[in-house]
């Protein structure tokens, strides 16, 4: 008789990673959740309108072309993508803007740009991205009309008004006069175009600008940093991306800000200000279109924050950080052939 234990090993793999679709978009809802609530404190109740908009269309899209492709609904459905990209795409839009925008952009992300191109993993574009930049293409009024937050004078609106106004198109008693104003990016390059240095446009609009941006702008994007933080916290997404993208425009904007002070605004203004930090954290790091290696990821990031540079301050748009991921989103591929970590037991190549 043996006194061996009988030991019983079962097949590899022997380490399980517990990460998964469905825990990831999660993750990201999480993380997303302190700036949400910021943005309902300073602006009112249309990002979560937004939202519910893009996430009701998105999934019927979604629902549609699965069934066209006679794949199976529910498990695709269930695994949160399609909800990530409706939230993405709603926090990029005027919070105040017609409910056909967030509708229209959702089937164009999920539809067009997600599952044309064979679902989750095969789309070469950011879905939520290139949704943003053709409704900015396509409707440039109903995409530049942004709300001015409450510490500023506006008045956010509750939850009737502005359903009322985002899906009926009934203004407040007050009047959108009263609702709207230019984004810092927007007023600072409107300002620049007429000759008129930053000394002068921070001198007159005083009241709009706290410490480094917009007021009530500039705490958002706390938030969003610091949902970009656990995000990191979590593994969900690599340090090199947010890093390198942020750093680049940093230096890039302080390089500029450094010769002609009045011409060009500091590098913080340039973080704080549009969708920098979101795009660093949210954005740029969506896993199926990125760089992938390490070295990949950090030249993908500095190339996104350079690109943003250069078209906010010499481009078309006031923000450059939807067309900056596209343009990088191309590069993707060949930035992950030229940056493959040397293969173990191999030899470099000469």
């Amino acid at each position: 008789m043996s006194l061996r234990p009988h030991l019983h090993t079962p097949s590899s793999p022997h380490i399980h990673d517990t990460s998964s679709v469905p825990r990831l978009m999660m993750t990201v809802f999480v993380a997303l959740t302190p700036a949400a609530i910021a943005h309902v404190w300073y602006f009112g109740w249309g990002l979560p309108i937004q939202t519910l908009t893009a996430i009701v269309f998105a999934l019927g899209g979604e629902a549609l072309v699965l069934k066209l492709r006679r794949r199976p609904v529910a498990p695709h459905l269930m695994d949160g993508s399609a909800l990530v990209t409706a939230t993405l795409l709603a926090f990029s839009l005027p919070p105040y803007a017609p409910w056909w925008i967030a509708a229209l952009g959702a089937l164009f992300a999920i539809v067009v740009v997600k599952q044309l191109y064979g679902g989750l993993g095969y789309n070469p574009f950011n879905p939520a991205m290139a949704a943003y930049v053709m409704l900015l293409v396509s409707f440039p009024l109903e995409m530049s009309t942004w709300a001015a937050p409450r510490v500023v004078g506006g008045t956010p609106l509750d939850p009737i008004q502005a359903l009322s106004l985002i899906y009926f198109g009934i203004p407040p008693a007050s009047g959108l006069d009263a609702l709207s104003m230019a984004t810092p990016l927007d007023l600072v390059k409107t300002q620049l175009t007429n000759d008129v240095t930053l000394t002068e446009t921070f001198t007159e609009y005083a009241h709009l600008f706290g410490d480094f941006s917009g007021r009530g702008i500039e705490w958002i994007g706390n938030w969003i940093l610091l949902g970009g933080l656990f995000l990191l916290y979590k593994r969900a997404i690599a340090w090199q991306i947010p890093l390198a993208m942020l750093g680049t425009l940093f230096v890039v904007a302080l390089v500029f800000n450094l010769h002609d002070p009045d011409t060009y605004p500091s590098p913080l203004f340039h973080v704080f200000s549009g969708a920098a930090l979101f795009g660093a954290f949210f954005i740029a790091t969506d896993p199926v279109t990125a760089a992938t290696t390490p070295k990949g990821r950090l030249i993908y990031g500095a190339g996104v924050g350079l690109l943003t540079y250069v078209i906010r301050t010499w481009g078309g748009y006031p923000d450059g950080v939807a067309f900056a991921v596209l343009l990088m989103n191309m590069a993707a591929p060949t930035i992950d052939y030229y940056t493959q970590p040397r293969v173990f037991g191999h030899a470099p190549k000469k």
